[in-house]
């Protein structure tokens, strides 16, 4: 049985081209043509990616992306042909997890799907796989087994990318890692240099998590190298 796919996009060209091919590639494609029938379509059924663009007619995608991570972490790849660091910083701050330029080649379009993909499948289970689920770090209160983070009292919510980055400095505490690291670590796929992914996730986490996001003490930045867990 093939993954399944919600496509969202008015082009309906661009669509059908899509289509097209993810069906030759073995996936389940359902198609949606404005953001209204692309949430009917998802609270209807169950999809193990959702491919999005931004720029839709009656609600638009950073709207759509909103309702989907209420209560969902399925991977949402972004089509946008707005290729400005403010739309990709607001789109993987809203909760998307990938983003793809417009125009793109279709081989590298399903060499992000089944990445998100298989990102999303190991990252599901690896919950089971964990030894000493709860971690204590400065005022922050981690439960790796419940993706929860509580800092003074008060739960923080975080995207899964956002935790798994987090996870990966409290799990190594004296370890300093490298953009490339990280990204291979948290995306489990291999890093071609896009700094603005890494940038963005990094930045919106040390907003939720850092007193002082420009001073912070959590995950400190070594110059020119990389970043490391701060010692509590």
């Amino acid at each position: 049985m093939g993954h399944k796919i919600l496509l969202v996009e008015d082009d309906r060209s661009i669509s059908e081209m899509v289509k097209d091919h993810l069906i030759k590639e073995g996936y389940i494609v359902t198609t949606a043509f404005d953001g209204e029938e692309g949430i009917q379509f998802f609270l209807k059924d169950s999809f193990d990616l959702v491919l999005l663009d931004l720029m839709l007619p009656k609600l638009e995608g950073m709207e759509v992306i909103k309702i989907i991570r209420e209560n969902n972490l399925v991977p949402i790849l972004i089509m946008s042909a707005k290729d400005g660091d403010v739309d990709k910083a607001i789109a993987l701050g809203f909760g998307a997890d990938d983003y793809i330029s417009k125009p793109f080649s279709m081989i590298e379009l399903t060499a992000r799907i089944k990445a998100s993909i298989r990102r999303a499948t190991k990252y599901s289970n690896n919950v089971q796989q964990v030894t000493n689920p709860k971690m204590k770090v400065g005022a922050l209160d981690v439960d790796l087994a419940n993706f929860s983070v509580i800092k003074d009292g008060e739960n923080i919510k975080l995207t899964s990318k956002e935790f798994e980055i987090l996870k990966v400095f409290i799990t190594n505490p004296k370890r300093v890692f490298t953009k490339a690291q990280i990204y291979n670590h948290v995306w489990q796929d291999e890093y071609y240099g896009d700094e603005n992914v890494i940038n963005v996730h990094m930045r919106r986490l040390r907003e939720k998590i850092e007193d002082n996001p420009s001073d912070p003490i959590y995950i400190k930045t070594l110059w020119g190298i990389g970043y490391k867990l701060g010692e509590f």
